[in-house]
């Protein structure tokens, strides 16, 4: 059984700096690996950043580029304080060098093209914002909001071409930009203003965790259908997604329920030896199996039959194998990425979750 993705050496094809702290990176495709990188608007790249420390530090950066265009793949990333492997991505990372990735991954993407999008983007969160917007523009139908919160005028990534996006499309895509220079922080009551009127559309949130804290507590307040509302959420991954030290990484995961993950009232793990039957849905197709034991991870699990689940790091510290629990329970070994809404509205880490249940049925939508 697979316990890691295929990694790929990519080489850097151009470097553009979008602001005096943030650079877009874009990498060509390997030869022979088209299917593999495939991806849709909003998902990310794992990049393995060399570290003296730890050998490899995995992180995941946002795709703010297209696929609909068919160019190079292409992350920007922002400078952060303290933050060894931003700047070594803006320091490092020239034409001509490479860099080891793993293929596109996550889930913070739209389920059509064609529905109307409220986005709220803060500072380095309009990474997989401009994904979406690009690709929407130009193969959805739907209308466009894109909030747009950051410190100055001169920390706005993407300044220039969403000024040109917005002017080709006035009938769908509105920018409204706000500065904390000049405005302030923004308020919840005005985060609500802009979406009480659109509470049928798809809300995307990205950006720095207090902002992204205000928007998403100004989409409750307003009762926005949470299957409709989507956080992206990323963590620095504190294992090795790439491999290098697997025997190591299985020695420090025995299977052990982590303190403090909520889950149903009374839900234990299947017993030692019972089976539990699994049911998930994943691109429209539905797989069941009734041999599910409960000492395999759900991940594991899905792959050992066969069936090509999403996943990234393994090691519950990213969303990219999040699914939605619709009947059963499981019981999860770490979770460091959902808070305590995402369980309470079922969302599980399949790589992180045992059976605690006689049947289990899960979607990946």
């Amino acid at each position: 059984m697979s316990t890691q993705q295929d990694s790929y050496v990519v080489e850097v094809v151009d470097v553009v700096d979008e602001t005096p702290d943030a650079r877009s990176v874009s990498f060509a495709v390997p030869e022979g690996a088209g299917e593999a990188f495939r991806y849709r608007p909003g998902q990310f790249l794992t990049l393995a950043v060399p570290s003296d420390r730890d050998g490899v530090a995995a992180r995941c950066y946002s795709l703010s580029s297209s696929p609909h265009d068919g160019g190079p793949l292409t992350v920007t990333v922002k400078r952060t304080d303290g933050g060894y492997a931003s700047n070594w991505v803006n320091d490092h990372l020239v034409a001509g060098e490479t860099i080891r990735v793993l293929p596109p991954s996550g889930i913070f993407t739209p389920a059509s093209l064609d529905a109307d999008l409220l986005l709220y983007g803060g500072g380095s969160g309009i990474t997989p914002m401009m994904s979406i917007v690009r690709t929407a523009l130009a193969e959805g139908s739907g209308r466009i909001v894109l909030f747009y919160a950051n410190r100055d005028e001169r920390s706005v990534i993407f300044a220039r071409e969403l000024s040109e996006l917005a002017a080709a499309h006035p009938d769908r895509l509105q920018v409204i930009h706000w500065l904390e220079s000049v405005q302030g922080l923004p308020t919840g009551e005005q985060l609500k203003a802009l979406a009480v009127d659109r509470l049928e559309w798809d809300a995307f949130v990205c950006g720095p965790a207090p902002f992204m804290k205000l928007a998403t507590t100004a989409l409750r307040e307003l009762d926005f259908p949470r299957a409709r509302r989507h956080q992206e959420k990323f963590v620095s991954l504190g294992g090795n997604p790439f491999g290098d030290a697997i025997e190591q990484a299985e020695a420090e995961h025995e299977i052990e329920v982590a303190e403090g993950v909520e889950v149903a009232d009374g839900a234990a793990p299947a017993s030692s030896g019972a089976h539990t039957v699994l049911e998930v849905e994943l691109d429209g197709q539905t797989h069941r199996f009734d041999d599910w034991d409960a000492e395999t991870r759900m991940l594991d699990f899905l792959e050992s039959k066969g069936v090509d689940a999403p996943f990234s790091c393994r090691e519950g510290e990213c969303s990219a194998c999040a699914v939605r629990l619709l009947s059963g329970e499981v019981k999860m070994v770490n979770n460091d990425v959902l808070d305590d809404e995402d369980l309470a509205d079922g969302i599980r880490l399949a790589c992180q979750s045992l059976p605690a249940a006689d049947e289990v049925r899960a979607t990946y939508s």
